[in-house]
């Protein structure tokens, strides 16, 4: 099982490993073994997750989400178990960001003294800049 929340726990039967050769350095050991994980999750039809993580996802632009499924793919790694426990915290991570919601701003009004110590302030810098100038010649 794959813990997102207190409330939001994905089966492992819903998500789907697939391993492959992994490029980059690594020399033969790279040639020869399977290290590097895909995970794909399809997220619209996973009765597991509850629907603000959905409608959070198609919101999201992010390149790894696309026609109702999470692609992953890791091969920083050279382990195929580390593979999948990055692929796996990477899940958990863009299911968080999915659910994030901004707080709702409720409007304020200025108090009746920080109004009037507005207004005084203004005064102070109205009557310094006043003093300003050329002298007037009579």
């Amino acid at each position: 099982m794959l813990v997102i929340s207190n409330s939001v726990i994905i089966p492992w039967h819903e998500l789907q490993f697939q391993t492959m050769r992994a490029q980059g350095n690594g020399g033969q050991h790279v040639n020869k073994t399977d290290s590097a994980v895909w995970l794909r999750f399809d997220y619209r039809d996973s009765p597991s997750l509850p629907p603000l993580y959905k409608e959070g996802l198609e919101r999201l632009s992010d390149s790894r989400v696309h026609d109702g499924f999470i692609q992953i793919r890791v091969e920083t790694h050279r382990s195929q178990d580390m593979n999948r426990k990055e692929a796996m915290s990477r899940l958990t991570e863009l299911l968080k960001k999915a659910a994030w919601r901004p707080k709702a701003r409720h409007a304020t009004k200025p108090t009746r003294s920080s109004q009037r110590k507005r207004v005084d302030a203004k005064k102070r810098k109205g009557e310094i800049k006043s003093t300003r100038g050329k002298p007037v010649l009579e």
